[in-house]
């Protein structure tokens, strides 16, 4: 079994920060033998460009914000509350998200929009598995007659991951939680209106 690299390791989450925090293009390798305490060198034996940092941190940022959803899920009892609790991750995206900077799939997919197509690739298959895990939810509630037969999940699925990560942007650009409270309240009321009588 290979050794963990201590190293390596710090390099990815410092980086995450910074890209998450700062942005990609605004973060140097400076900024990172900066936040790391490392030189150059070091980085580079473990990475061979900045790009390769970067992919390594969002698959961490991904990691992260995985298991944030996955635990969610667990602590919900009934599809609405499952649901609730993931929308609740970023219920303090200004001042508390999971990850400091805000939601980093959406910050990637704003950053790396014609400019690092395999970044975009990983931002855009991130969203493909988040989506899919929230129709997997409904899917379940379906199935467990929580939830008429009617509703498409994929479609629901989509546009509460859409609803989510617009509220995310529109909170941090307003220095307010009040557009996330808002999708969460409205979110609950379309899966009210969904739900088995």
């Amino acid at each position: 079994m290979k050794k963990p690299d201590d190293t390596r390791e710090l390099i990815i989450h410092r980086a995450m920060l910074l890209f998450n925090t700062r942005g990609i293009a605004a973060t140097s390798i400076g900024d990172i033998m900066s936040a790391t305490g490392l030189p150059k060198g070091a980085i580079y034996r473990r990475f061979d460009t900045k790009e390769a940092i970067v992919l390594a941190a969002f698959e961490r940022a991904g990691r992260i914000l995985q298991e944030a959803f996955v635990q969610a899920e667990r602590e919900g009892t009934s599809t609405l509350e499952k649901l609730m609790k993931l929308a609740a991750i970023y219920q303090d995206a200004v001042d508390d998200p999971p990850i400091p900077g805000g939601c980093p799939l959406l910050n990637t997919a704003v950053e790396s929009d014609g400019t690092f197509p395999e970044l975009r690739q990983k931002a855009a298959e991130a969203y493909a598995d988040m989506v899919r895990f929230v129709a997997s939810i409904l899917e379940r509630g379906i199935r467990d007659k929580e939830l008429r037969p009617t509703v498409d999940a994929a479609e629901l699925a989509s546009y509460l991951v859409d609803s989510m990560e617009g509220a995310i942007m529109a909170s941090r650009l307003t220095g307010s939680n009040a557009p996330i409270a808002r999708n969460m309240k409205y979110t609950e009321a379309l899966l009210r209106s969904c739900m088995v009588e």
